[in-house]
């Protein structure tokens, strides 16, 4: 009977045994032999940025790097096990570890004690599925107490930080573990020790160089860490792009406004895996390539040498009386044909938090995203309102004189002038001119002791043709969060008045910029931009690659003026410098350059950082401007320098025609030097041809 079973059973066994092997066994051999193939991109460094003489302005410095590759079968303990001997390599920065990262810890190292953080209870509606497991987790969460965490030893929390940064990555994905102040010690060390530390490697990292310090670190921007990543506001759009979420990617301005350029070619490699997830085979699909270079309009050479003009003059003015509220001042140079920003430079003095000393800092983005009343300087698009307005007309007579308006304080030039042209007005700077020529561009008529009614409708027409010079609206420029000004609200006739003499409007340094440039080009509003061309990236060291894109001039519009008013215009800017009795000529005269350009003093109210300091009331200030262009025959520069809140009181200095005489003398002094140099060059090659 007992044999007789045992026959039976093994019969069955062999029977199976049979039907497994002849019937399935080709499917559990492909089973078995299932492989995946799971392709991964791995980072590059990120393209260079040059100025337009081949500076570069913006690098990559190799780091050393300490790597994880996370497997697709590597489990929790494993992780922590080599979380745990690695922590005992190299240094870790453990500051940044949050309370939920040490209490999700805590539950792995301990396990049993954090089941007992369940009630019984608890637990018998877990099995009746009236809880479940998150249910569970956040309990246990809310009740580990300081005491169960303050039982990390630095050790513990070293491994935590590392242990976090492997969790952080992508399944065969190398993960940054540490780039910075990897000492050559660690390096080496951790090299040393690879077959103990499994998923760890050591490799070459990078990280944003700046030859030039400080300089125009506000406007070149940022790139996120390798911890920070994609930034959360951005994850899907940058996903949907084939990026992971712990990629570099630039964060602000140029570096985020051209990040499709700058990021490079990702390295593929595809991981032939089996169904355990083992790694069975690499093989390398294509090869990375850093990110493109940027070639920027800015001359780093002018750049630098404006940016030393603006720190001592401003250092300077600090030294009279009265100007305690002064703490900054912007210049952008462009070129009026091309709109390329040759110098965008802006300074600010600030107090440093650790000192308490006031230091000088970069502000060059204050030229886009700050505004303020320019006063006079916006002149030249009063008149030219008036030309097409018929309020007047190139050779219009007015008389400068005190208005007495009823009800309203006698409203006056700086001083009276009689009967003037328009070419004496822009000279001289009078408001009473743009005044009378606005009354009657809005219908009305003064009389001395009468009411001024005037169609506060026309606010509409200034402002529609200030904004086709650029003043008021966006100049198009190739950065993130520009400002358009602030538009002030008219309610009454003399809002009307002092946006004529641009004391109502705010506006950015660079809108006075294009505003200037599209009078000296002729009439044309060009783009302004600051990236020139873009370059494929090369071995070579600090080499440029052939073109791939040249960034072209880009017309925005043509004011709406005859070129004869055009001409006029720059007839009257030429005599504000060059003239005797010009509001600049004392500053300008003996230029050999020929300057022509507008001065501009606005009445302000301060609203500044120590805006709070003063209460609903802050105080009265004088802003500072100057426009200008040269040579006024042939323009190939023009220049918008401005400065706010100088001085309080009638008087003060003035800080922006000592600014603007030294940057465009230096300007032409530096095209004068590199000509020499081009001439000694090209006959040094003669001689030695």
């Amino acid at each position: 009977m007992l044999f007789f079973v045992v026959f039976l059973l093994f019969s069955i066994l062999i029977l199976r045994l049979g039907v497994v092997q002849i019937v399935y066994g080709d499917d559990f051999k492909r089973e078995i032999q299932r492989t995946e193939d799971i392709t991964v991109n791995n980072p590059v460094p990120r393209g260079k940025m040059f100025d337009r003489n081949g500076k570069v302005i913006v690098d990559n410095k190799p780091l050393n790097a300490i790597t994880y590759t996370k497997y697709q079968n590597t489990n929790q303990e494993e992780m922590i096990q080599t979380a745990e001997k690695l922590a005992r390599l190299i240094k870790v920065d453990t500051s940044k570890i949050r309370d939920r990262d040490k209490k999700d810890f805590w539950m792995i190292k301990n396990p049993e004690k954090a089941k007992e953080k369940i009630t019984k209870k608890e637990w018998t509606l877990f099995e009746q599925k009236k809880l479940d497991d998150k249910d569970l987790y956040q309990l246990q969460l809310q009740r580990i107490t300081d005491k169960d965490l303050s039982s990390f030893s630095q050790e513990d929390l070293k491994t935590l930080a590392i242990y976090r940064q492997f969790n952080s990555g992508y399944a065969l994905t190398p993960q940054i573990v540490k780039n910075k102040k990897v000492s050559d010690k660690e390096f080496a060390v951790v090299s040393e020790n690879l077959e103990n530390l499994p998923g760890v490697d050591t490799t070459t990292d990078w990280d944003r160089k700046y030859p030039f310090g400080k300089t125009l670190r506000t406007v070149l921007g940022n790139v996120t860490s390798s911890e920070e990543g994609i930034p959360k506001e951005q994850i899907e759009e940058y996903l949907a792009r084939d990026y992971s979420r712990n990629d570099r990617v630039g964060k602000s301005y140029i570096e985020a406004e051209y990040e499709d350029v700058l990021h490079g070619q990702k390295a593929k490699v595809k991981n032939q895996t089996d169904k355990s997830g083992n790694v069975l085979s690499t093989e390398l699909l294509s090869q990375g390539k850093r990110g493109k270079d940027l070639v920027l309009t800015i001359d780093m050479d002018l750049q630098l040498k404006v940016e030393k003009i603006i720190e001592e003059e401003l250092w300077k003015a600090k030294a009279y009386p009265r100007t305690g509220l002064l703490d900054r001042a912007f210049v952008v140079l462009m070129d009026p044909h091309t709109g390329e920003v040759l110098t965008m430079a802006g300074k600010q003095i600030a107090r440093n938090d650790k000192t308490g000393r006031l230091e000088m800092r970069d502000f060059a983005l204050g030229n886009i995203t700050t505004s303020y009343n320019v006063g006079s300087a916006v002149k030249g698009a009063t008149v030219l309102t008036g030309y097409k307005t018929g309020a007047i007309h190139p050779g219009s007579m007015q008389l400068d004189e005190p208005l007495r308006i009823a009800s309203t304080p006698i409203k006056a030039s700086w001083k009276t002038f009689g009967w003037i042209n328009d070419l004496q007005a822009l000279q001289v700077s009078s408001n009473v001119y743009m005044w009378k020529t606005v009354i009657a561009m809005a219908g009305g008529h003064y009389a001395p002791g009468q009411p001024l009614p005037l169609d506060l409708t026309k606010v509409n027409t200034i402002r529609q043709s200030f904004n086709q010079f650029g003043l008021g609206s966006m100049t198009g420029i190739d950065l993130p969060n520009e400002s358009a000004g602030f538009k002030g609200i008219v309610r009454q006739p003399g809002n009307l008045l002092d946006l004529a003499i641009g004391q109502f409007d705010t506006y950015t340094t660079m809108q006075l910029a294009q505003y200037i440039s599209t009078i000296a080009n002729g009439g044309y509003r060009v783009q302004p931009h600051l990236v020139k061309e873009i370059r494929e990236p090369i071995m070579e060291k600090n080499q440029l690659g052939p073109i791939v894109q040249e960034i072209q001039p880009k017309i925005l519009n043509r004011i709406d003026e005859k070129d004869s008013w055009i001409n006029r215009v720059k007839e009257g800017f030429r005599m504000v410098m060059q003239t005797t009795g010009g509001t600049a000529y004392s500053y300008f005269k003996g230029a050999d350059y020929s300057p022509a350009g507008k001065t501009g003093t606005a009445q302000a109210f301060y609203d500044g950082p120590d805006r709070q300091k003063f209460g609903k009331i802050p105080p009265e200030v004088m802003n500072l401007s100057l426009v200008s262009f040269a040579p006024s025959n042939n323009p190939e520069v023009a220049m918008a320098v401005l400065v706010p809140w100088v001085y309080q009181g009638n008087s003060g200095p003035s800080v922006n025609n000592y600014i603007g005489r030294r940057v465009l003398d230096a300007y032409f002094d530096l095209k004068k030097e590199r000509a020499k140099k081009s001439q000694k060059a090209l006959s040094a090659d003669k001689n030695n041809g």
